[in-house]
């Protein structure tokens, strides 16, 4: 079964892989190979807005600078400037976060980008090298890389959009000990005891996913999600993928709360969308992940999730979730968990640059004992000057008595309990050296300080700082970062 994987992979990340050696600048391009375009060869003389042949929606971005007036074809769901979405429908049958999930149309994504016959060859990647420094007797030093690879190919296929997309990362390889340093971290385990202080790596397989957009009428689409390995409609998109989170190298503290299950077993999902509304449901596999990270793990669906996503304006987009997750944790094994999320999203382009903010908040309450976590988490990241960025994260988590324990096996009888919140304040600052052509190549730094509840100064003291220096590494085309 691994090896099958294996070969679907391969055949999955193959056309980004092509995008990147065929198409590295072509996404800010004025003419592209296998569409039509004013003022290229045997150009179609349509201008954007026009309404197209097959009943396609206006590309709405007359207004825009660079517009290329992008052939839309059958659907109507492929036109944008510059590979960005101008409608709800545009950016749901773009797919360029995780999953399902949806940031606001105006969100800028990096990519590599070329056209092969009827395909559409696209690859995203996001890659830190860092040094992370902690203070406080449980902070810990570590040298690691956090990291993702997203080949993706599309093509209209009847009224619809059909999407291939593998996401990778090397983690399991670049973050030893099954974990890299984060004070206050809590949420899983490796070999039965718990990680705390720090956080997991992610699979080698994030996700392996097919992905079909029906459009059923000019402002109706039905969207169909499976995925081996994926992410249900739960939660906003996933911290490693938000704009307002792209330049931060490590996870939220409230990672378990808000938006774990992005990396999920046996994902399905259907949505509808109407104009600005989209209801989805998902079903898949409840465990979390094992410490065996490269490897897919399997199991029934026996945990679902709902999802409701509106996006009233270009620039904005809120979201609520609700699931039930069976059996999420190892060494909790007859506890099933609630989860609900909330969040409003915001991105403004800039002159020469891009606001991204997010406003989230999670909560998880045990089925079996009630106990409830809550996770608030405000982060935005400004591009300014086109290389450079500036971004904080402010965070108030609950913790649990885990923390006390430490990575150490669990007392019989123990009972996981709410002990206090802590709040972590991020900020932090990297430049764009682009050395290599269409690759974005920065250097930088972010500090974090902590608010610690009485009854953790104790044990981590009352004024612990954590600091990384880093490297970063991101393709892109033409003028989107």
């Amino acid at each position: 079964m691994n090896r099958l994987w294996a070969v679907v992979v391969l055949l999955l990340i193959s056309p980004a892989l092509a995008a990147a050696q065929q198409g590295g600048g072509q996404q800010g391009s004025p003419c592209m190979p296998g569409m039509r375009m004013p003022g290229c060869p045997e150009s179609s003389g349509q201008q954007a807005g026009d309404q197209q042949p097959g009943g396609g929606e206006s590309a709405q971005g007359g207004s825009h600078e660079g517009t290329t007036g992008m052939q839309m074809g059958k659907t109507g769901l492929m036109s944008m400037k510059g590979m960005q979405p101008q409608t709800f429908l545009q950016a749901i049958a773009h797919h360029a976060t995780s999953g399902t999930s949806m940031e606001p149309n105006s969100t800028p994504a990096p990519m590599l980008m070329t056209m092969k016959k009827s395909w559409m060859l696209m690859f995203h990647a996001n890659v830190f090298v860092l040094d992370e420094q902690q203070t406080s007797a449980r902070g810990r030093d570590r040298f690691f890389s956090t990291n993702w690879f997203m080949g993706m190919a599309q093509r209209e296929i009847g009224r619809g959009i059909f999407t291939m997309r593998a996401m990778l990362s090397f983690e399991p390889a670049t973050v030893t000990q099954r974990r890299y340093p984060l004070l206050f971290q809590q949420g899983e385990t490796a070999f039965g005891v718990p990680i705390v202080d720090g956080q997991h790596p992610h699979d080698f397989i994030m996700e392996l996913a097919a992905l079909y957009d029906l459009k059923l009428g000019e402002k109706t689409l039905l969207s169909f999600y499976f995925a081996p390995m994926g992410d249900p409609a739960m939660g906003p998109t996933a911290y490693p993928h938000r704009a307002s989170a792209f330049e931060d190298p490590v996870a939220t503290l409230g990672h378990h709360q808000e938006d774990s299950t992005h990396i999920a077993d046996d994902v399905v999902t259907v949505g509808l969308a109407y104009r600005i509304v989209r209801i989805e449901a998902s079903g898949f596999h409840g465990r979390e992940p094992d410490e065996f990270r490269w490897n897919i793990d399997q199991g029934k669906i026996d945990s679902w999730s709902s999802r409701l996503t509106v996006q009233p304006r270009k620039n904005w987009s809120g979201q609520y979730s609700y699931g039930r997750i069976k059996s999420s944790e190892a060494l909790f094994p007859t506890e099933d968990q609630e989860r609900m999320t909330a969040s409003i999203m915001y991105n403004r382009p800039l002159p020469r640059g891009n606001w991204a903010s997010t406003l989230l908040w999670g909560r998880t309450r045990s089925l079996q004992d009630n106990s409830i976590f809550n996770s608030y988490v405000l982060e935005s990241t400004v591009r300014f000057h086109v290389g450079n960025y500036g971004w904080t994260r402010i965070e108030n988590v609950e913790r649990s008595n885990e923390l006390i324990l430490g990575e150490n096996p669990l007392p019989p009888g123990f009972r996981e309990e709410p002990i206090g919140r802590v709040q972590a304040y991020t900020f932090g600052y990297d430049h764009d050296f682009d050395l290599i052509p269409h690759l974005a190549s920065a250097v930088g730094a972010q500090f974090t300080t902590y608010g610690v509840p009485d009854v953790l100064k104790p044990i981590y003291g009352s004024h612990p700082l954590g600091v990384a220096l880093f490297v970063r590494l991101r393709p892109f085309s033409g003028s989107e970062r």
